[in-house]
């Protein structure tokens, strides 16, 4: 594998899910960024979710991702621990893809803001490309949930991550759409 997953590569690993998974899914995190908002983006695994969270699901995702030359380790069905920890996250989930018998969701991009509010720098720059991206193809960011979620962290004794909580509070305030 090279250093990283890229746009191309992704959809490749999504087109074999097609094929070969059942059932619905959700892509979060850095592949979906590169596919939805970023294309430059590159990441090191594939944040995708069976919506049922099973041990079955995920190990046939890691079959999956075996059967396609990657290691285990390129697709991660951790971020299940956090999308369920968001109220009404079900609510905020839209169609990205659909076979005939698979769906992969995608966040909203309030829902993937709310995830990456773990802020590392990488996220941060998820966000702010993100906020972007829904200005100028007009989508709807509940600007006013996503602050009170940052609130709700409390403080940090991390002054890098302060940082980056302020930028993403400045970059909320300045999006308007």
């Amino acid at each position: 594998m090279s250093r990283g997953l890229d746009e191309a590569r992704i959809l490749r690993l999504l087109e074999a899910a097609e094929r070969r998974l059942e059932g619905e899914w959700v892509l979060v995190g850095g592949a979906l960024a590169a596919i939805w908002f970023s294309p430059s983006r590159v990441t090191e695994d594939v944040d995708l979710v069976g919506l049922q969270g099973t041990n079955e699901e995920r190990l046939a995702l890691m079959q999956l991702a075996q059967e396609e030359g990657l290691p285990v380790e390129a697709v991660n069905s951790a971020a299940d621990f956090f999308l369920r920890k968001i109220p009404g996250w079900r609510d905020e989930l839209e169609v990205l893809r659909r076979a005939a018998r698979l769906t992969v969701y995608r966040p909203s991009p309030t829902l993937f803001l709310l995830l990456k509010l773990r802020l590392g720098e990488q996220d941060l720059e998820d966000c702010a490309e993100l906020l972007a991206f829904a200005r100028t193809h007009d989508l709807e960011v509940d600007r006013e949930r996503v602050v009170a979620a940052l609130d709700a962290l409390g403080p940090t004794d991390d002054a890098a991550l302060a940082v980056r909580r302020t930028a993403l509070r400045a970059a909320l305030t300045a999006h308007r759409g």
